[in-house]
Formats: C-alpha cells, sequence, structure tokens
C-alpha cells in the first residue's frame, strides 16, 4: 500500500532526495495493489481533497469523513476497522512522501 501512496503523492518527476535514496530510479509508472487493499486505496484515493492543513503542510486526514465514507460502504464492524487501519497506513506514507518532497 505505501506504494501506492508514493505513487499518488510524489511530485512528478522529483529526482533522489540524497545520494543514498535511489527509490527514484527504479520508480515505476503502475503500480501494483493487492486485490484485498484494493477498495481501501479507492477509496483513499476518494478522500483527497480531505486532508486538514497546517502552516506546515498537510497534516492528515479529516477523519470525520473518513468515518463518514467508511459508513456509506454498509461494513460490518470489524470489516469497518480494518478498511480505517487501511486507511490510515495509506495516510501515514502519504505523509511521509508529501514531507520528503517538501525538503
Amino acid at each position: 500500500m505505501k506504494e501506492a501512496a508514493d505513487a499518488l503523492y510524489r511530485p512528478p518527476g522529483s529526482g533522489p532526495t540524497n545520494a543514498f535514496d535511489l527509490g527514484q530510479l527504479f520508480r515505476k509508472d503502475e503500480v501494483e495493489i493487492w486485490p484485498e487493499n484494493y477498495d481501501a486505496v479507492l477509496l483513499f484515493c476518494r478522500l483527497g481533497t480531505q486532508w486538514r492543513t497546517g502552516v506546515g503542510g498537510p497534516t492528515g486526514l479529516d477523519y470525520c469523513v473518513v468515518l463518514a465514507m467508511i459508513d456509506r460502504l454498509g461494513l460490518d464492524a470489524d470489516e469497518a476497522d480494518d478498511m480505517f487501519e487501511d486507511v490510515r497506513h495509506l495516510e501515514m506514507a502519504a505523509l511521509e512522501v508529501m514531507r520528503e518532497s517538501a525538503q
């Protein structure tokens, strides 16, 4: 899932951030998303306008909206909890990418 967040939030054409950051040299244009993660990645994409921001940039997603969107999926409680955790993992990966890109 981290690759999905990276693909969504890393600015195009951004090069390595230091001499040891070879990730950009091997970056793919396409990212494989495992079937069990597909719904979480799809929801995460739909949440792209729901970032809370501060002076230093994005701080995280608006969880009120995240939970409302998960509720609309009609999942049982355990599935909803799993979906929320998956979205949070994507959020953390995206925040890491955005912070790296801002440097």
